[in-house]
């Protein structure tokens, strides 16, 4: 009776224990989490949700874009630039991971390119979104459907890498970028095949490649928020037209 007493105690102590671990997480990620602007909130408005996938709808004919969020960014919070890139034509599919980190599932990108029954892709993301994307490219790199791979504020990790891809790839980062690592986006240009386009936001931010406001760690940016959004938008624009 002793034994199956103090089992009982031992039960109970580490269910409390569990279960104050597992509020602690959720508080830790609500005071963590990026929440759209309102502008961004309103664009967000205007998309289709299928299941946690925010779509903005473009020309069925052209490539897709799949999008891996930064890490506790809300993926409503890219809606402005996104909704600039549907207007092109180009869908744009902003995936939403479990507690906002693209970690947790970075084969998300499969469950929208079956369900969609896509045909022609790109896939990226922001920060360690990228990141994600790139991992989930290589692990897809021999299918003709992934025409390419883009990177804002991110880049590829030795899991990662890219350096035998033959598509088209993009990495995209802003001059006041307080938050990437810049010794290590130098050192992962290793990762990158040589058609890797280099382009930079001249004044932008890490935080300004969504509508979030201020990002801990981050400068301020040289431009508003709305010029680097249209600046993210025509980029990725100009860049799927070369791949279209």
């Amino acid at each position: 009776m002793k034994k199956k007493s103090r089992l009982k105690r031992w039960l109970i102590a580490f269910g409390v224990i569990l279960l104050a671990l597992i509020l602690g997480l959720f508080v830790y990620v609500q005071f963590n989490t990026y929440y759209p602007s309102q502008q961004a909130v309103s664009k967000s408005k205007k998309a289709e949700e299928r299941g946690d996938t925010l779509i903005f709808k473009g020309q069925p004919e052209n490539p897709s874009m799949i999008f891996y969020q930064g890490a506790f960014v809300d993926n409503r919070s890219y809606s402005v630039w996104a909704s600039e890139v549907a207007k092109a034509g180009y869908t744009v599919y902003l995936l939403k991971t479990p507690l906002n980190l693209a970690i947790v599932n970075p084969n998300k990108a499969s469950s929208v390119i079956d369900r969609e029954h896509l045909k022609s892709y790109v896939v990226g993301g922001h920060s360690l979104g990228g990141v994600m994307a790139s991992r989930f490219a290589e692990k897809n790199k021999q299918q003709t459907a992934l025409e390419g791979v883009f990177f804002l504020a991110s880049y590829p990790d030795k899991k990662g890498s890219l350096k035998g891809y033959q598509g088209a790839v993009l990495s995209l980062v802003g001059t006041q970028d307080g938050v990437l690592n810049w010794s290590t986006y130098n050192r992962s240009k290793a990762y990158l095949p040589k058609q890797t386009s280099y382009q930079t936001i001249h004044g932008g931010n890490h935080a300004g490649f969504g509508s979030y406001g201020k990002q801990k760690g981050d400068n301020k940016a040289n431009i508003s928020n709305y010029q680097q959004q249209k600046e993210v938008a025509t980029l990725l624009v100009q860049w799927l037209e070369d791949i279209d």
